[in-house]
């Protein structure tokens, strides 16, 4: 696909446009540079803000130039927009912290290399307005009267504490950020969540008002859980993309542990998977979405955490819960793949011959023949314990005898409880 709004609208990410067939037949014949603003309240950034920072890294691999505007500006201001009350104010060491702090984390995400991206911080132009002449130059572009029909203001009015007069003044700044950004960096487009939407509209007609120039507005919708919680929100708190807020290793049980329905849709919105190929699992169902959703954890954390830490909590996933075997044909453009195989390499392997298992081999035999017990008497123990698995399947009765058909493409899997393993190959002769 060469057509970066298709590739969007296809996943999930496009909720409203500005302009939907200009800013489509734009996007797919011109380089552009667009731009998208973090709120730096905090030192790092959590999951529900990856919808953004996802859109971002697909307009760079379309070869688009983004701007990252991280607002120490507005953040001395706050953001009414989604909040029913005024935001904490943070002191400007705090958020000069914060900046540099969410800068280094998006790096992980898009490069910054030969100006692929640009990080800048609205600071550096806001801070030094005066105030009457910004009133005089931008504020008599705004009619009042629109601003109050806007969404974001609308609900703070309608809330018990009211809308601050600080706040009120959010939307000229984040309009004066955009033809800012428009007349130092030619960005063309502003990309927000949808609460975004009258703040977006607002710098476009600032811009028009101003440079007599054409821009252009495309919202996220808000991503929610099947159940409707905010993503990245969770009984013991937020889902942080700083590791040392949330390790690699719980963020990967994150992605594990989402709803069945929600699998699909986050395989479009939080990995680099083809569309095409998630398309060819969305009717798996119940059991056999699980391996599904390590491919879902294993790329959302090798995005986020590198493919090191992706690794690592890949292994301690299968060593806690037990390992299953994830078919080459699931997904099959998934770095899982060659980590499931560095696997396969590391554990300790036998073959048999398929006249040996025709004569009839005990389970229990096995067990201690492979060295995962000690005795056939202690392999017995365990499986009358329910710790012996062949293929991830508890063995029930100590009397079983190994058959062909537990061998899967001439592989059969042994584990004795969660972290010991052999792999059995059949060996027929031809």
């Amino acid at each position: 696909m060469d057509n970066v709004f298709q590739e969007l609208k296809l996943r999930g990410f496009i909720e409203q446009t500005t302009h939907d067939q200009e800013l489509e037949h734009l996007l797919s014949n011109k380089k552009i540079s667009c731009y998208i603003g973090f709120d730096p309240t905090a030192d790092s950034l959590h999951v529900g803000s990856l919808v953004p920072i996802m859109a971002m890294a697909h307009l760079q691999r379309f070869a688009h130039k983004t701007v990252v505007l991280v607002g120490g500006g507005t953040a001395m201001i706050g953001d009414p927009s989604g909040k029913t009350e005024l935001r904490k104010m943070l002191s400007e060491t705090e958020i000069e912290s914060n900046v540099k702090a969410i800068g280094h984390q998006l790096s992980r995400f898009i490069s910054f290399e030969k100006e692929m991206a640009v990080l800048v911080n609205n600071a550096d132009w806001l801070k030094s307005l005066q105030y009457v002449l910004f009133l005089r130059d931008i504020g008599r572009c705004f009619s009042v009267n629109r601003m109050l029909k806007a969404e974001s203001y609308r609900m703070r009015l309608e809330s018990d504490e009211g809308l601050n007069f600080i706040e009120f003044n959010y939307m000229l700044l984040q309009a004066y950020d955009f033809l800012h950004l428009y007349n130092t960096h030619q960005c063309m487009l502003q990309l927000g969540g949808s609460d975004q939407w009258g703040n977006i509209v607002a710098g476009i007609d600032l811009i028009r008002r101003k440079s007599n120039a054409q821009a252009y507005g495309l919202t996220f919708p808000l991503i929610t859980t099947s159940s409707g919680a905010k993503m990245g929100k969770t009984a013991s708190g937020a889902i942080w993309l700083d590791k040392d807020k949330t390790s690699p290793y719980d963020y990967f049980q994150y992605w594990v542990n989402i709803d069945d329905s929600d699998v699909v849709r986050f395989l479009l919105l939080f990995t680099f998977l083809s569309v095409e190929e998630i398309n060819t699992i969305k009717d798996l169902e119940a059991e056999a979405l699980n391996p599904v959703k390590m491919i879902l954890a294993y790329e959302t954390t090798k995005i986020a955490h590198g493919e090191k830490e992706a690794n690592k909590a890949y292994i301690a996933a299968q060593e806690m819960f037990g390992q299953r075997k994830i078919s080459k044909t699931l997904l099959p453009s998934s770095a899982i793949h060659k980590q499931e195989t560095l696997i396969q390499s590391n554990m300790p392997k036998t073959k048999i011959s398929l006249e040996r298992i025709q004569k009839g081999v005990q389970v229990f035999e096995l067990f201690a023949e492979v060295g995962l017990c000690d005795s056939r008497a202690a392999s017995k123990r365990l499986i009358k314990q329910g710790g012996a698995y062949i293929n991830d399947e508890r063995v029930k009765d100590i009397h079983v005898n190994i058959q062909q058909e537990f061998f899967i493409n001439n592989e059969m899997k042994l584990r004795a409880g969660k972290k010991k393993y052999h792999l059995i190959y059949l060996h027929t002769k031809k």
